[in-house]
């Protein structure tokens, strides 16, 4: 369904059926399609935000602890209300979580003795001081096939930011949805408040021009077109790992971190391991090391001895189909040319890049349409690029598992489980992301 008649439905069906805070009487998953910015390559979704309900597209935030809206240049909305500083809600937002001080008219963005967040811009790292607020929230649901009335959350809590802060992001959001492990994310306060599993899925479309799905609150099923294939019969599972230690620019000590990881135990590519230092792999007691998803990076970011033995790997394994290098194109070190590589269903006809987990035989399978970058060249012929970057040396996460490795592959964060499901890439299964029926009927 094209995302302007994704609105229009939803509006009609705002029309027929009023909202209520009542939980769902049936397995369903409330759903917002995500976009891809061209521009940023990041993704963002559409939630409907305030009285009367608006429109709002936030910044797809997989880690982040709480959502905020950029609201200090004007929000309207007659159900907003601050959080009082001298609260439990306050309390239970944080430790000694500054009381804000107004020295302006009052507004969403200016209360005295209210709660205050912090913020942050995960791909700029930038923060900001700014009141928490809570206001209404809908959100569309579907059983996984039949699409369902919208449901109103009537309390959600999030920041009200400084326009400023929304620098780094795509042009067209207002605001950050946080999918991190908090009791405020998103997916937890749906949680919360309809007593749903905390449970979410995301399947990141690969064309701007086409959506792909949010799915929160339900393990499952999820039907994609045009087969009617549940994908959530192919996931895999592995667990989720705790960080022990924040990575968040304001952190609070013996707090951990609301980022998912997991357990990858080695990189093999076409099946055979690379020789990388194991314990890079691992997450210390300081918090560095291990693996993460992260949607604030548009590629895989890896550890330079670990990026160094990849590429040099795929090197070596591409000369077997007779692909020579080229020259580079930033931020990628390894090239070839298109006219050499033969596009197949699951993208350029490459070696596959394979993320192994707790045993042999769970790996998430990169295939080349998610492992390799288009890039037209000023001049020159266009090129497939290795789409990992190399991270340096020392940094705080050895692999941060970046968008372009997650398009077209349905990723389920189930909290109660404590678990990560993947399905490596569904275009083998004959679908994409972008084939989840907003509006079907059975």
């Amino acid at each position: 369904m094209p995302f302007h008649s994704f609105f229009t439905f939803f509006f009609f069906i705002l029309f027929l059926y009023p909202f209520s805070i009542q939980s769902p009487a049936h397995a369903i998953s409330f759903v917002s399609p995500i976009q891809k910015d061209n521009a940023t390559l990041l993704y963002s979704l559409t939630v409907y935000l305030k009285t009367p309900l608006q429109p709002t597209r936030l910044h797809l935030d997989v880690g982040a602890s709480f959502s905020w809206v950029a609201c200090d240049a004007g929000y309207n909305s007659t159900t907003y209300q601050h959080i009082p500083w001298a609260s439990l809600l306050c309390d239970s937002l944080g430790h000694n979580l500054p009381c804000s001080v107004c020295f302006n008219a009052p507004s969403p963005s200016c209360a005295n003795d209210s709660c205050s967040l912090f913020p942050e811009n995960s791909v700029t790292r930038k923060i900001a001081l700014s009141p928490a607020l809570t206001d209404s929230l809908a959100l569309p649901t579907s059983d996984g096939s039949t699409q369902g009335p919208p449901i109103l959350l009537p309390g959600y809590i999030f920041s009200c930011s400084p326009s400023s802060l929304l620098e780094g992001l795509a042009n067209n959001v207002t605001g950050l949805a946080a999918f991190g492990r908090s009791n405020y994310s998103l997916p937890a306060q749906v949680s919360n408040t309809f007593s749903v599993p905390r449970c979410f899925a995301l399947c990141l479309p690969g064309s701007p021009s086409d959506p792909g799905v949010a799915l929160i609150g339900s393990v499952g099923p999820y039907y994609f077109s045009p087969q009617k294939t549940d994908l959530s019969k192919l996931l895999v599972y592995t667990p989720l790992v705790l960080n022990p230690v924040g990575s968040t620019v304001v952190t609070y000590a013996g707090e951990p971190s609301d980022e998912y990881y997991i357990n990858m135990t080695s990189i093999n590519v076409n099946g055979k391991p690379i020789q990388i230092n194991s314990s890079l792999l691992a997450v210390e007691e300081n918090g560095s090391g291990g693996t993460k998803i992260s949607t604030a990076v548009p590629y895989t970011v890896l550890e330079s001895s670990i990026y160094n033995a990849l590429t040099t790997a795929f090197v070596n394994e591409s000369s077997a189909l007779n692909l020579t290098v080229t020259d580079t194109v930033k931020p990628f070190g390894v090239c070839y040319s298109a006219a050499d590589i033969t596009v197949t269903r699951v993208g350029p006809g490459v070696p596959t890049v394979d993320f192994v987990m707790q045993s042999d035989n769970v790996f998430w399978r990169v295939f080349g349409s998610n492992s390799m970058v288009r890039i037209t060249r000023d001049g020159g012929g266009d090129v497939w690029c290795l789409g990992f970057v190399d991270g340096g040396v020392n940094p705080r996460t050895s692999v941060v598992i970046g968008g372009q490795q997650m398009v077209d592959n349905l990723l389920q964060f189930d909290l109660d489980n404590s678990r990560l499901g993947f399905t490596s890439s569904v275009l083998l299964k004959g679908t994409t992301c972008s084939n989840f029926n907003f509006a079907s009927t059975r």
